[in-house]
């Protein structure tokens, strides 16, 4: 059973649309959609929304130490409630991955993504729940940081909510853990 869902994502209005972001636009949608409302949590260093999805609590998490420090948030929060690794999803954009593209999965390494090596540091584990959000790499020679610190397209941020949409017609079953069978499913339907 996911008990957690933690956007990753950088605070500040000057991030708000980059490609680094998704996690937290994806997160935005799933709060009003199941009519969460955010509440900032100093002592989790935190956006924080509880939601109900099939009578299930759950609760919803964008930090606000920028990514390179979220697991220092997503610890915090997953020890006050007792929330174990494999109950956390963590949404979160994904270089190796076109816009459109979208993959669920569990555990693995960080590739990279800053934000998922502090939460394996943080935690201890790397059996956490991902839902990986093609960005797209940026163009031979680019700088990878310039690019995911950029503003995603107007096209790019339709594949996002596109993703939600889809995020969002499953979470009853993502919440209650039927992850595994869920992958095929979801992972399949990629544009």
């Amino acid at each position: 059973m996911i008990k957690l869902i933690v956007g990753l994502g950088n605070p500040g209005s000057q991030y708000k649309k980059t490609r680094h972001n998704a996690g937290f636009l994806v997160l935005d949608r799933l709060d009003s959609s199941f009519s969460g409302s955010w509440r900032l949590e100093s002592r989790f260093n935190s956006e924080v929304s509880e939601v109900y999805v099939s009578g299930c609590k759950v609760l919803l998490q964008k930090p606000l130490t920028f990514m390179n420090k979220s697991g220092d948030a997503v610890v915090k929060l997953a020890q006050y409630y007792k929330i174990s690794p494999d109950e956390i999803l963590v949404v979160h954009d994904e270089l190796d991955f076109d816009s459109g593209v979208a993959r669920l999965k569990k555990g693995g390494g960080h590739a990279g993504h800053n934000g998922l090596r502090d939460i394996i540091q943080k935690i201890g584990s790397r059996d956490f729940y991902r839902l990986r959000i093609g960005i797209g790499r940026p163009s031979q020679g680019k700088d990878v940081a310039n690019y995911v610190l950029s503003a995603a397209t107007a096209s790019e941020l339709s594949d996002i909510q596109d993703i939600a949409d889809r995020v969002e017609a499953l979470l009853p079953e993502i919440v209650k853990g039927d992850i595994v069978r869920l992958m095929t499913e979801f992972n399949s339907r990629d544009k």
